[in-house]
């Protein structure tokens, strides 16, 4: 049963816009209101424009004007996109606390407010994406390019891309995508690649032109995109490699960090301490990460990550003093001690 006058009201405009005469004493147990309360909200919808027609007699009630609908969703490709992703990821991934049936009414219901072309390429980039289960920093890329490969994802057609490796190389190559995957705020295609004759991984971000070719491809038999993504990601070079000594257990330590971000092992010999390991392109993150740890910890490489560690915990301090310049130890150099406890 809707709770908020808001929502009942909502709820009456959806219930009359089924069609026919709704008699008051249906309406009023329908929204679990009294009568009263249903005219009320009947007048609230002729203010906002929506034609409520109000039918005597025996039989009368409230309908809507004939031939009314109401406006398109009026969405951008980016906003279409952000909404109906946001609904599939969380249920995919176990975020939302709502029923598996409420979230896929709800996206249906985007889904069919939306232009027909939209919301094809919309329906094939939900049909060809997986979903990991990490989070992380989300690295925004061009919502054409990611509807475009979603296309040929499903319709299993090869695309021409023009890519930009990490270090800065431009390549034109033509993919046949097998599957688009997000994983821990990026995106990512997975597909034979013209270049190597390989099942190569790419990043979505870093292309930076996408044009549909001729032809089709077969799907390699048992070919998972995800688990693909994820064991390329594993192989492939980063350019730091993170170890920090963590004061806890091992079992302690790996429910406070994402899942699949690190590796925790027991340091031989010492107890009470594990070792995390990770790795990454950059460094400007890890610092929070394992500040919001909550234990003690010790760097023990790279020397880069015990300087952003150094400057987090300035801030941090100066934060706590109320000073003005977080780059400085305060007065009383407890930003110093500070520092010091984080190293």
């Amino acid at each position: 049963m809707v709770t908020r006058p808001t929502t009942r009201i909502l709820a009456l405009l959806e219930i009359l816009q089924s069609g026919g005469t709704r008699t008051v004493d249906d309406l009023a147990n329908r929204l679990g209101v009294d009568e009263r309360t249903v005219r009320r909200y009947a007048v609230h919808l002729t203010e906002l424009g929506i034609p409520v027609r109000s039918v005597r007699g025996r039989y009368g009630g409230y309908r809507l004007a004939p031939g009314f609908r109401m406006p398109p969703l009026m969405l951008t490709d980016d906003e279409a996109l952000a909404v109906l992703l946001g609904l599939v990821a969380g249920r995919r991934t176990g975020l939302l606390t709502t029923s598996v049936a409420a979230t896929e009414s709800a996206a249906a219901k985007v889904q069919r407010v939306l232009p027909e072309a939209l919301g094809r390429r919309l329906d094939a980039l939900l049909q060809t994406t997986d979903f990991t289960a990490h989070g992380g920093p989300v690295v925004e890329l061009e919502t054409t390019v990611l509807l475009q490969l979603a296309e040929a994802a499903r319709d299993r057609t090869p695309v021409a891309i023009s890519y930009t490796s990490p270090n800065g190389r431009r390549s034109e190559r033509i993919v046949h995508p097998f599957g688009i995957v997000a994983h821990s705020g990026r995106w990512y295609v997975t597909g034979a690649d013209s270049a190597s004759d390989e099942t190569r991984t790419f990043r979505l971000d870093r292309i930076t032109a996408l044009e549909p070719r001729a032809g089709t491809f077969g799907l390699p038999d048992g070919f998972d995109p995800a688990e693909r993504v994820l064991s390329g990601l594993a192989e492939a070079p980063w350019r730091h490699e993170v170890s920090v000594r963590v004061e806890g257990t091992a079992e302690q330590v790996r429910s406070l960090l994402p899942a699949g971000l690190a590796t925790v092992h027991d340091i031989p010999h010492v107890d009470g301490w594990v070792r995390v390991r990770l790795r990454a392109e950059r460094l400007d993150w890890v610092p929070t990460l394992l500040a919001g740890l909550g234990l003690p910890f010790a760097v023990e490489h790279p020397d880069e990550l015990r300087g952003l560690v150094r400057t987090l915990a300035e801030r941090l301090s100066a934060a706590a003093d109320g000073t003005t310049h977080p780059g400085e130890s305060s007065p009383d150099g407890r930003g110093g001690s500070r520092a010091q406890t984080l190293r």
